[in-house]
């Protein structure tokens, strides 16, 4: 599932060519990628067209996009959602799911399709709420009332460290549960979970009321750096699903410690990396480094 590095590698990929774009014309071509839109607010065509974007926004792995209306167009990737920019004239992309014709003012006309695969992925037109988030002294924000329950990721500028720590130490379930719980942190999923704490020497099942404040602070510290070098390499690309607007893949896969490397020799001890069974997924880490 894409995670919050490869979502913000399509927000900023999206950001030049929609921003300022006016919406001429939506198509959908498969109604189920609607499931998040409510449609007694109005019709998803009708709302979009003739709107102007106002601006690209990102809060964990949900994307939003306020338009001139007062509502925000909403994209959700799901599991194998894709927004690809594409020439008006160009041939349809398989599993295009939705397309919205766009003209901008120095770009001209493109077209943004909304490509996926396992229709877990979502758009939806929605209202803006303002919401008060963050640590104490942060400006009040307009989210869209879909992504109101997410909680701020840890490369906000407003993210409330001493809060996060706070209640990461008083969770009796297991560290990663807690990292994969998007209430209380976002755009954290089981990829950068899995590195996050074998760079912190930490196993996923010990809770998080054993781990000392310097220790939860060090997760924390972790879960940034693993955030912002996955950033800085576009993403974890396994496959074609997950890829930037241009259709690249990204390359932290390369970088990978621990996720899918079970049989493989740690990089830091050399005992062999295990997989066990999490939550339907599975959790990957050294035996000897991260001892529960």
């Amino acid at each position: 599932m894409p995670e919050l590095p490869e979502v913000e590698v399509v927000r900023a990929g999206l950001e030049p060519a929609i921003v300022g774009a006016r919406i001429t014309s939506v198509q959908v071509l498969d109604p189920r990628s609607l499931k998040r839109h409510n449609a007694l607010r109005g019709d998803f065509v009708g709302m979009l067209t003739g709107a102007t974007v106002l601006s690209a926004e990102r809060r964990g792995k949900f994307m939003w996009f306020p338009l001139d209306t007062g509502d925000a167009l909403v994209t959700h990737l799901g599991m194998s959602g894709q927004v690809l920019l594409r020439a008006v004239d160009g041939a349809p992309d398989r599993h295009l799911r939705i397309q919205l014709m766009v003209s901008h003012p120095v770009h001209g006309e493109l077209a943004i399709n909304f490509v996926d695969q396992r229709i877990f992925g979502s758009m939806a037109v929605d209202e803006l709420i303002q919401q008060q988030i963050g640590k104490p002294g942060s400006p009040s924000r307009t989210v869209p009332s879909q992504a109101a329950h997410i909680a701020l990721d840890p490369l906000d500028a407003d993210f409330d460290d001493d809060a996060f720590v706070g209640a990461l130490r008083k969770k009796s379930t297991g560290v990663k549960r807690a990292l994969l719980d998007q209430n209380l942190i976002s755009g954290i999923g089981n990829i950068y979970a899995d590195e996050s704490l074998w760079a912190s020497r930490l196993h996923g099942e010990k809770p998080g009321d054993a781990l000392s404040l310097a220790k939860a602070r060090e997760l924390l510290a972790e879960v940034r750096s693993v955030l912002t070098k996955a950033l800085a390499e576009g993403g974890t690309s396994f496959d074609a699903q997950y890829v930037n607007v241009n259709g690249a893949s990204g390359y932290f896969s390369h970088s990978l410690n621990a996720y899918g490397q079970q049989g493989k020799p740690c990089a830091r001890c050399g005992t062999e990396l295990r997989r066990v069974t999490f939550m339907n997924r599975g959790s990957h880490f050294c035996p000897r480094c991260q001892r529960r």
